[in-house]
């Protein structure tokens, strides 16, 4: 037998997709114990976009969230996703901080840490790949899922090597805008599962409406484990229904062993959530349906929406086309980098300057960024020429990025030390300055009764 295990993500990439990452932990609390009676593999809840979220709309500290769940789910493993060495945040942060969120986040009740960077560049990953091991956790390295000339199974199969010599209990493909094709899909598992001896799990997204097939060749050809999310918030820009997939290998050898009945109790927590999000306005029914521009300009649903929401703020809307058709020479001129965050929002903000304001004529300091050197090796080097247009007589950086980064730690603590109240406060300050010193004066003058709000009205927590 075959059993297929299965890693539900309604507590994370779900609602990330699909609501903005807005699921409070009250909600999720009456499906905790019923979740962790399923049997799951894992159960994906935390990190990725929850932590920002927490802090920024929530008025929720992550690391009591992470506890709560951890209290109320004794017998599943919890899983988190990792940005490699921009740990959650939209930089490169230095290896002592890097070192302490991993330690802090086991310590508060992760066990799996799924750990990748954007452009596939292993030096970014070896400091989270190193503390998590060192600290007992279970690595998930993550192969960031692209098409392009020069990404195939030949270069999937040479980066599964390194990942597993790096030292990675198992590996994941990470399919974020749901590119892969469901042979695609076979082909790739069967290279892998004949190259490397660690377990192998695939998470897609159903933007381009595939994911359903792409999951079921994907176990044909060996996968071991499979991504999918509870009916109420699955399919669109999520991933594909836990409850169908599970009914579809029942009797054969691939069967997963978990009870629909039990699924079904589990399904019954978030359908009153769904409808709530959809009268509030959160739950888009557009994000729902299937968005075929997926494959053809290789851009992910949550880019989508931004690029959307970009040209509207311009009174511009009517340029999406040409902008969606800019993306792809973009991510050319790029090196071609796999559009996931924060490579994604890069490409397609330079694009939409591309198209309002002509070829480079404007480009964001993220971009001189990326064409510098600064997030890490691309896997195209880039046109020396381009590289010049773009960044003048700087020169690129060639080495991993954070060993330009000296320790940063000891003076993020000085910084933050008189709203300090637990030891991880130090690194919700590090992720995220402005939106988690917000949350500490809130904290406090709920606390203590100082009311910071009045001095700076910008300081106000609004909950959404």
């Amino acid at each position: 037998m075959s059993q297929v295990k299965i890693t539900e993500t309604i507590l994370r990439d779900a609602h990330q997709s699909l609501i903005a990452t807005r699921m409070t932990t009250e909600e999720m609390l009456p499906a905790l114990p019923i979740l962790d009676k399923v049997g799951y593999h894992a159960l994906e809840a935390w990190g990725g976009a929850t932590f920002d979220a927490c802090l920024r709309f929530l008025n929720e500290d992550p690391w009591e969230r992470l506890r709560t769940i951890r209290a109320n789910v004794k017998n599943t493993k919890l899983q988190m996703l990792l940005r490699g060495q921009n740990i959650l945040g939209y930089r490169h942060y230095a290896d002592d901080v890097v070192e302490y969120f991993v330690q802090k986040s086991l310590a508060n009740g992760i066990d799996i840490i799924r750990i990748f960077d954007a452009l596939n560049d292993v030096r970014n990953l070896r400091t989270a790949v190193n503390a998590t091991l060192k600290e007992g956790g279970q690595v998930q390295a993550a192969l960031s899922y692209t098409i392009s000339p020069v990404h195939n199974i030949e270069s999937y199969v040479k980066l599964a090597k390194e990942l597993e010599e790096m030292g990675a209990s198992s590996l994941c493909i990470k399919d974020m805008a749901g590119l892969l094709l469901p042979q695609a899909a076979y082909d790739l598992v069967k290279a892998l599962k004949e190259n490397v001896k660690i377990p192998l799990e695939l998470h897609t997204h159903y933007t381009s409406g595939l994911a359903s097939m792409v999951c079921l060749k994907a176990v044909e050809a060996g996968c071991d484990i499979i991504d999918t999310a509870l009916s109420p918030l699955s399919m669109g820009t999520s991933q594909p229904p836990t409850e169908p997939f599970v009914a579809a290998l029942q009797g054969t050898e691939y069967d997963t062993g978990l009870d629909l009945n039990v699924l079904n109790e589990a399904r019954a927590c978030f359908v009153p959530l769904r409808e709530k999000y959809l009268q509030n306005g959160l739950l888009n029914p557009t994000v729902l349906s299937v968005n075929i521009n997926a494959l053809l300009y290789q851009v992910p649903g949550g880019m989508l929406s931004n690029l959307v929401s970009q040209l509207k703020q311009a009174g511009k809307e009517d340029k999406l086309d040409e902008v969606l058709q800019e993306v792809p020479r973009v991510r050319e001129d790029a090196g071609y980098p796999p559009l996931v965050t924060p490579t994604s929002q890069i490409v397609g903000t330079q694009a939409v300057f591309n198209v309002l304001f002509g070829r480079y004529k404007n480009v964001s300091k993220e971009f001189r960024a990326l064409i510098r050197g600064e997030y890490g090796r691309t896997p195209v080097e880039i046109n020396p020429e381009f590289r010049r247009q773009i960044i003048g007589d700087e020169a690129p950086i060639t080495g991993r990025p954070a060993d330009a980064l000296p320790p940063e730690l000891d003076t993020l603590r000085e910084k933050m030390r008189k709203y300090e109240e637990q030891e991880e406060d130090v690194l919700s300050y590090a992720l995220f300055e402005q939106v988690a010193l917000k949350f500490f004066e809130a904290r406090q003058s709920r606390k203590y009764g100082v009311d910071y709000t009045h001095a700076d009205p910008a300081n106000a927590i609004h909950p959404v």
